[in-house]
């Protein structure tokens, strides 16, 4: 089966998997984001994340591999009356760009060793000077909990690992813990975590 059949299986349901609500880590981080950001959202499902970010006056643009998925998302930001570009595309071949967000963010961006390398190495790139970096990820202790997030441990982030991928960028938060992460059904419960936040000088 393919990433997009996968995916767009997942999301084959009325209801929201992951939940309308945006991510509890990034919304305790927007104070860091400065007004009329340009931001990019990887990975970004059903759109609770960057229908979010909109509905605070930046220009998002989001991508997921789900053609599924992006249509609940649009669906989500014409209840929220905001606009988001979506697009349609694999990280297998997606190009950041250059010097080009104020902000990228990866919330449970869940990726194959070999696409999550080629991602984390353009995102110094493509930050703008003073860009942020915002992720939160389930490290390798999820597998405990099954509350959510792959099974494949070479799926999951560990702090030390993510120091690693965001070399060159300053890292002004880099937190391990085990927190209850609701979000729709997709991910209920207690849950081990990494969360970081990284800034382009």
């Amino acid at each position: 089966m393919s990433g997009s059949t996968f995916w767009d299986e997942r999301y084959a349901q009325e209801d929201y998997v992951y939940g309308e609500k945006p991510n509890d880590f990034l919304v305790s981080q927007v104070a860091r984001i400065k007004p009329n950001s340009h931001i990019l959202c990887l990975a970004e499902g059903e759109g609770r994340n960057a229908v979010y970010l909109a509905q605070l006056g930046h220009n998002v643009t989001a991508v997921d591999i789900s053609v599924v998925a992006l249509d609940k998302g649009s669906k989500l930001a014409d209840k929220a009356g905001v606009k988001v570009n979506w697009q349609h595309a694999d990280l297998a071949d997606y190009m950041l760009g250059e010097d080009k967000w104020d902000l990228i963010a990866a919330i449970f961006m869940h990726l194959p060793e070999i696409i999550r390398d080629r991602v984390f190495a353009q995102i110094k790139t493509a930050l703008r000077p003073g860009g942020l970096f915002i992720g939160e990820f389930y490290r390798p202790e999820q597998l405990r909990f099954k509350t959510g997030g792959p099974q494949d441990i070479k799926m999951l982030y560990s702090p030390c690992m993510l120091d690693e991928q965001l070399a060159g960028l300053a890292i002004s938060h880099l937190e391990a813990c085990e927190r209850h992460v609701i979000e729709g059904t997709g991910h209920t419960g207690l849950a081990a975590v990494s969360q970081v936040v990284a800034v382009k000088s």
